[in-house]
């Protein structure tokens, strides 16, 4: 019987009860489960990730029977050789662990009197085969080029493969196909994954950059054009955050120096102006605030109310006049209804009574502050408001004499570099006036200095004597609350009453006037007295005089409680004992102070 006959096989088919099938290019696996058109390197430039075609339930494959029934394999006729399928009813031939990217199989039990020809022949069925190796004995290795032909190639394990119509030994041989682990395969499976994790690091990072908030705006270089643009945002209110945070940068990067002090200064003024204005919207926050409570209290008062008349409808309802047609269930029900609402009107009710306690503790501090001793107050809040503006005004002075100082001395450098020429001449008559004028800023400085002194002394002397009259103020009417029970305890009539009164306003008036004759200069206390005479000794040994840091470093050895301040408001308080000179010019300009009590006494 020739091979080619189609006629004669599909005889022999029958007599063995088997379904004949076609001859020359049969395919292995029909068309419907392959993926018509699949390019398999579509997972490489998408990252999709490849999808095995055998896999059931991804609609390339049909779904795979069931268990229990056996899978009928059928003859596969090619030109060279015919495939016998094996008995459905033995178990499926075992496979290896597939290896990833498992390109290559392991093809075992060949005839052996087969060629790499027939085998190219059977096997190209499955897909494109890049390499073939045949080994002397009856198996070979065969790499195709994709993955999802290896699965094909599977379906062939457990078959029986007979050359031509031959019945020799060699020329038949039952095949075994598995999964082979290939170096190639391994290197092309871990470059796909690389070129994967690349493109996943690259969403990633493409990923994080679209979600990464907006870097900051960056702030520009310093320049006197800049300087004053950042001066005019200062002072509008919708730019003013914006303006500040510039300021502050060209401040932390040390951009001020001794010719853009007194710009830094005027932008560092206009901040300050804002405070003002901050102040305001916060009190406007705060009214609202208040309003907001004031509504919220109105509203949980006619919440409260509302639960009083709910209560008082669940008492009348258990009252025995309607409680009694009732029944049962609807006892229980408004039963429990009435302790729930009486609840809830409690909690409401001790919310409300801690909102008007709070209420009444503000008025009550508030009406705390009228006191007898309210006008002293007021005239010591009145001294120390002049104090605090003359020091404002005092540390303007000194910040303007400082800013004429460093353009002193810029001009004397400029001065020195220069040549005498005309320039020079203006030059020099500026700083003959800019000196003349920083003269005249320091006996201004002098004289607001003095004057501040001497309202300091003037307010501490306003307190001691607050004190001493609330402490006469409370005596008096220890006093006179001692006198009137003498007076209701012996019976006496309102006449002795009357002189009682009129002695405590004598010693009042008395007490008035020894508080006035103190209040002329002199020692207070037996340490000033001490204080004076160590100051004293210590200038006497230093006839070119001694600055206060330098005095009260050395007082500090023997009192260490006693601070810079109080000795310097001791030593101008005796000025026929003590001076002050000022040495040196510019920036070497200090303060020293001189013992003069010798030309006093001859003065006097």
């Amino acid at each position: 019987m020739s091979v080619t006959d189609p006629t004669a096989w599909a005889t022999a088919m029958n007599n063995l009860g088997m379904v004949p099938v076609g001859l020359a290019g049969q395919q292995l696996v029909t068309d419907s489960i392959c993926v018509p058109g699949f390019d398999p390197s579509l997972s490489m430039m998408t990252g999709i990730t490849p999808i095995n075609p055998m896999i059931p339930g991804m609609g390339l494959v049909p779904p795979p029977p069931p268990t229990d029934v056996p899978v009928v394999k059928e003859i596969i006729h090619c030109k060279s050789c015919t495939l016998f399928p094996p008995n459905p009813n033995l178990p499926p031939p075992s496979t290896r662990e597939r290896p990833p990217g498992c390109k290559t199989v392991f093809v075992g039990g060949l005839p052996e009197n087969a060629t790499e020809e027939i085998i190219q022949e059977v096997f190209e069925q499955c897909g494109d085969i890049t390499a073939i190796r045949k080994s002397k004995k009856n198996f070979c290795h065969i790499r195709f080029a994709e993955e999802f032909m290896v699965d094909k190639a599977i379906y062939l394990s457990g078959y029986r493969m007979r050359l031509g119509s031959s019945t020799d030994k060699k020329d038949s041989g039952r095949l075994h196909v598995d999964f082979a682990q290939a170096r190639d395969d391994f290197y092309e499976w871990e470059c796909k994954q690389r070129m994967l994790a690349r493109e996943e690091r690259h969403r990633r990072k493409m990923e994080e950059d679209r979600l990464r908030p907006p870097s900051p705006p960056a702030i520009m270089h310093y320049s006197e054009h800049e300087a004053a643009l950042l001066a005019e945002k200062l002072k509008d209110d919708s730019k003013f955050s914006e303006a500040i945070t510039v300021l502050l940068t060209w401040i932390e990067r040390g951009e001020v120096n001794r010719r853009s002090a007194n710009q830094f200064y005027s932008m560092v003024q206009s901040a300050n102006s804002h405070v003002r204005r901050l102040m305001n919207e916060k009190a406007a926050h705060e009214q609202e605030m208040e309003q907001a409570k004031e509504s919220f209290k109105n509203a949980l008062t006619g919440i409260l109310t509302q639960f009083e008349q709910i209560v008082a409808v669940f008492n009348a309802s258990t009252r025995q006049k309607a409680w009694d047609h009732f029944s049962k269930a609807q006892r229980k029900n408004i039963d429990i209804w009435r302790k729930h609402s009486e609840e809830l009107r409690n909690a409401h009710s001790e919310q409300l009574m801690g909102i008007r306690r709070e209420e009444e503790m503000e008025m009550s501090d508030d009406d705390s502050g009228d006191n007898p001793s309210k006008k002293l107050r007021v005239d010591d809040s009145a001294l120390a408001a002049q104090a605090y503006a003359l020091k404002e005004e005092n540390d303007s002075l000194r910040w303007q004499l400082d800013a004429y100082r460093n353009e002193v001395e810029l001009l004397k450098q400029e001065k020195g570099q220069l040549f005498r020429t005309e320039e020079s001449l203006t030059k020099d008559q500026q700083l003959q006036f800019l000196q003349q004028t920083m003269q005249g800023m320091q006996q201004q400085l002098l004289s607001i200095q003095e004057e501040l002194n001497n309202k300091k002394s003037e307010l501490e002397q306003a307190k001691e004597e607050q004190t001493h009259t609330q402490a006469m103020l409370k005596v008096l009417q220890e006093q006179l609350k001692s006198a009137k029970e003498l007076a209701e305890i012996n019976g006496h009539d309102e006449s002795q009453a009357n002189e009682i009164n009129v002695l405590t306003v004598a010693l009042v008036n008395h007490d008035r006037e020894k508080n006035s004759e103190k209040r002329s200069p002199g020692l207070k206390s037996e340490k000033e007295a001490l204080l004076i005479g160590i100051i004293s000794t210590f200038l006497h040994v230093h006839p070119f005089g001694a600055n206060i840091e330098y005095l009260w470093s050395y007082m500090q050895q023997l009192d260490s409680r006693i601070s810079a301040n109080e000795i310097e408001m001791l030593l101008m308080r005796l000025p026929r004992m003590f001076k002050q000179e000022f040495t040196g010019v510019g920036a070497t300009l200090e303060k020293r102070w001189k013992f003069c009590a010798f030309e006093g006494i001859k003065t006097v």
